[in-house]
């Protein structure tokens, strides 16, 4: 066993154990993890990521390459009733690429949250290096994906949002039991796919982003004809253990989808930690 793997698996197993005690002053719950995530870290640790070449689907490298993917489809394609995760990597390669970084070609699928379809995808993603450091470059081609009609769903909730006498809030979403009254649930969906524009400008070859939890949120009053909210929500990046937290100003509308109009990163919490994995 090589000196690299035996540090790694001594840091994967430190972050591993100390992912135990929750957030505070409110519990996070990280329940949007793919089941399979947190097993396939700890194998990392026992085998040398190849630099190029064909990946183990299972394994770490080809599944930080397919969250970003997750994430990037969210960004074109989510709303309050459409919600991708990560279902299965098929298989994946990956090469390095003179004076640009490195490209990982994949097969695989993700699941619509809510109707529960699958759809196969092939995807290219880029890690940028050197003096092109920046977001990963993404390429998507996916089975119907566009097909998948929720318009009127979210055509009903639009209406229903645009004509309230009052602007709608909610915290905690979910609780830290896991708990969320079903009338909140497409404010967190919308939350999720807002959230996927930050993870995928903010991932690396050294991240997995996942939503742990939306503080809070708060419809904001407008004249135009996009909806706009304030989020509030916390990251938790697998990796590091870390849990990140964002304040997000978006707006949305069944025409236009989502958009980011304001977004800060807040200060690190030091106090904050990862409670055990909860699934909606």
């Amino acid at each position: 066993m090589t000196p690299w793997v035996i540090i790694s698996l001594a840091l994967v197993t430190w972050t591993m154990g100390n992912a135990s005690i929750t957030d505070k002053p409110e519990d996070v719950v990280d329940n949007n993890i793919p089941p399979a995530t947190a097993k396939t870290i700890v194998e990392t640790a026992v085998e040398e990521i190849m630099e190029t070449g064909e990946l183990n689907p299972n394994h770490y490298p080809a599944r930080r390459a397919a969250n970003v993917v997750q994430h990037y489809i969210n960004s074109r394609y989510g709303s309050p009733f459409k919600v991708f995760i990560l279902h299965e990597v098929h298989s994946g390669n990956s090469e390095d690429v003179a004076n640009s970084g490195r490209k990982y070609q994949l097969e695989i699928s993700v699941q619509e949250m809510l109707s529960n379809s699958t759809h196969k995808c092939t995807a290219e993603v880029l890690f940028p290096r050197g003096e092109r450091q920046g977001p990963p470059e993404v390429q998507v081609s996916c089975e119907e994906l566009e097909k998948l009609n929720t318009t009127k769903e979210d055509e009903a909730l639009y209406q229903k949002l645009k004509t309230r006498t009052s602007m709608l809030s909610a915290q905690n979403l979910p609780d830290s039991h896991g708990r969320i009254d079903p009338e909140m649930k497409p404010l967190r969906h919308l939350g999720i796919v807002a959230s996927s524009f930050i993870m995928l400008q903010e991932s690396n070859e050294n991240t997995l982003y996942n939503m742990a939890q939306i503080g809070n949120v708060t419809q904001l009053a407008t004249k135009a004809d996009e909806l706009k909210f304030d989020y509030f929500v916390l990251l938790h990046d697998m990796v590091s253990q870390e849990i990140l937290r964002w304040n997000l100003q978006i707006s949305w509308s069944p025409q236009e989808g989502v958009k980011i109009l304001q977004q800060e990163k807040l200060p690190h919490c030091h106090e904050c930690k990862v409670p055990p994995a909860i699934r909606e």
